[in-house]
């Protein structure tokens, strides 16, 4: 959505808020998205943008308890956007994707899940699609729960070492700066 519109609850709300050249090109993109969406997934307006989730009834367990995305379609005010959640995840899909984009004769500005784009002869619409078709509902709530259990083996090892050095200088912090070490071979009680 532009900025300064005034936020869409629909989908078509979002869309008639646009220009009309901006308004066609994501209706040419969503179109393409919606002909190759795994089932399981809905559109919907998630975070002021048309996203494409995991519905919260079929999968709840999330970071932040918003649904699970695997795509998104955004008017910005410099171009427009593409999110695609799942490129952005899957080391192998990214490589793949930025491979294909080149191969498409077209040049890829691209974030880490967004790609921008100014219209539509600088996006392979149909290469979308494609990405989008590649991770059906089951294979992408697997995908996020090993990445959300490789987030929380990294902070328990973070957090792990920071107490155990802690309990090692514990003992050292108590001593009281105004009093002398006792001389070699002296218990200081005489």
């Amino acid at each position: 959505m532009l900025c300064g519109a005034m936020p869409a609850n629909t989908v078509a709300e979002y869309l008639a808020s646009l220009p009309a050249d901006r308004r066609t090109a994501l209706e040419t993109v969503r179109r393409e998205i919606l002909r190759n969406l795994p089932a399981g997934y809905e559109e919907g307006i998630h975070f002021g943008m048309i996203g494409y989730c995991i519905p919260l009834s079929r999968y709840p367990d999330t970071y932040n308890g918003q649904p699970l995305m695997l795509a998104a379609l955004a008017s910005q005010k410099q171009y427009m956007s593409v999110y695609l959640m799942t490129v952005y995840g899957d080391p192998k899909l990214a490589a793949w994707f930025q491979k294909a984009y080149a191969a498409a004769g077209k040049k890829l500005d691209m974030g880490k899940s967004c790609v921008r784009f100014k219209s539509l002869d600088t996006l392979p619409v149909e290469l979308i699609g494609e990405a989008v078709s590649k991770v059906d509902v089951d294979e992408y709530i697997a995908q996020y729960e090993r990445v959300k259990g490789s987030a929380r083996t990294r902070r328990a090892a973070k957090q792990a070492p920071a107490r155990k050095s802690a309990a090692r200088k514990a003992p050292a912090t108590r001593k009281s700066p105004n009093r002398k070490a006792p001389a070699k071979g002296k218990t200081g009680r005489q």
